[in-house]
């Protein structure tokens, strides 16, 4: 099969993103625009992010994430540690996360480190989630081969039955990450595919901010 994209075209012209308008805190300028975002965006999910790992087999692997809160420290979301990403964050704590809102035609790349949130942060967030979110952090075996979706039903069945009336626990293998940035670049669609990228990174503990040919 041989398909011909060519035809998909489109002239950038919504924004666009300059040195002397920047925020100096690249924390503080994510803020800006994802609040901007929300608002104006028509984004269902603007948390919706790639994070990219390098897995055991050394092979580079992305996948969406949901973020679940950010501040000062960095970004943090929750997942199943044993699963593929958490033992591929586990050997490498270096990844990458990826923002992509097309209707306000931006992207945001954070290269960083990633460790554990601690088990306080963790079951505070467990235990906020859906019921039916919080068993399915126990059912769900994340990353490993599995026969057919009965196994998953069955399993749940049995979860339901079984914490019907009392508390569901936190799995000891599931839990939250926080990514520490290092670099953050900011990208601004703009005509003619002259896009405005700043990147911001850390030298000597301060942020840097420089702007990038398109």
């Amino acid at each position: 099969m041989n398909r011909d994209l060519h035809h998909y075209r489109k002239s950038y012209e919504h924004g666009e993103l300059l040195l002397t308008t920047t925020n100096s805190d690249p924390i503080r300028q994510f803020s800006i625009w994802f609040e901007e975002v929300e608002t104006e965006g028509g984004i269902e999910e603007p948390n919706a992010m790639t994070l990219a790992t390098i897995g055991i087999d050394g092979l580079p692997k992305s996948r969406i994430v949901l973020l679940k809160g950010f501040d000062k420290e960095g970004f943090k979301f929750y997942t199943n540690y044993q699963s593929e990403k958490g033992k591929s964050m586990e050997k490498n704590p270096r990844v990458s996360l990826s923002f992509f809102w097309p209707t306000m035609e931006r992207q945001v790349i954070i290269q960083g480190e990633v460790s554990k949130l601690d088990s306080k942060d963790s079951d505070k967030y467990f235990h906020s989630r859906p019921i039916e979110s919080q068993l399915g952090a126990l059912v769900s075996d994340q990353s490993r081969v599995i026969k057919n979706r009965q196994v998953l039903e069955d399993k749940m069945n049995l979860f339901k039955a079984t914490y019907a009336d009392k508390p569901i626990p936190r799995p000891s293998h599931w839990g939250g990450y926080i990514v520490k940035p290092m670099i953050m670049e900011f990208w601004q669609g703009r005509p003619s595919r002259l896009h405005d990228r700043i990147r911001y990174h850390v030298t000597n503990g301060n942020w840097i901010k420089e702007r990038l040919a398109p």
